[in-house]
């Protein structure tokens, strides 16, 4: 079983995957650990603040991991990216805005990425592409809901996938 989670940046989606993962003793992959490890940024974006990933490469790389793993958890905002033929489920995370606008903060994002940040929070970019590359989604609201409470509806999710 391969499961995604994706959202944006602040959301609550690296806390969900790697419980998940160390619960079920699932192998955990953070995507910006694969890109560091395989060389995937051709530039940094100075406008936007960020690095510019090799999709298509990414793409490949997750692909070869997903082949090799039987039980694998994939975690990025860029992980709905993966073809939906090698993922069985991709969990949105989402969060209220004020709560992902101070998430930004204590990170020490600047005023203009948590901006960019919240406005694809806000039109539900990981959630629209997830769905338009065609995957199976479940919306996790991480504003109220406990990590518990998130990781049961998980479970529920994958056993009704499986």
């Amino acid at each position: 079983m391969i499961i995604v989670f994706t959202g944006t940046p602040g959301t609550g989606k690296t806390t969900v995957a790697r419980s998940y993962a160390k619960k079920n003793k699932w192998k955990y992959v953070d995507v910006n650990v694969v890109i560091d490890k395989h060389e995937l940024v051709e530039k940094y974006d100075v406008a936007r603040d960020t690095f510019v990933v090799n999709e298509k490469k990414l793409g490949k790389v997750l692909v070869d991991l997903i082949k090799k793993n039987e039980n694998l958890v994939i975690d990025s905002h860029m992980a709905h990216y993966v073809p939906k033929k090698y993922v069985d489920v991709v969990f949105v995370t989402k969060c209220d805005l004020r709560m992902l606008k101070k998430r930004l903060e204590y990170r020490k994002y600047k005023t203009k990425k948590v901006r960019e940040n919240m406005d694809a929070e806000i039109f539900d970019i990981c959630l629209n592409e997830a769905m338009e590359l065609g995957h199976k989604v479940v919306v996790l609201d991480t504003t109220h809901d406990s990590l518990r409470k998130l990781l049961k509806i998980v479970e529920d999710a994958i056993g009704k996938n499986k």
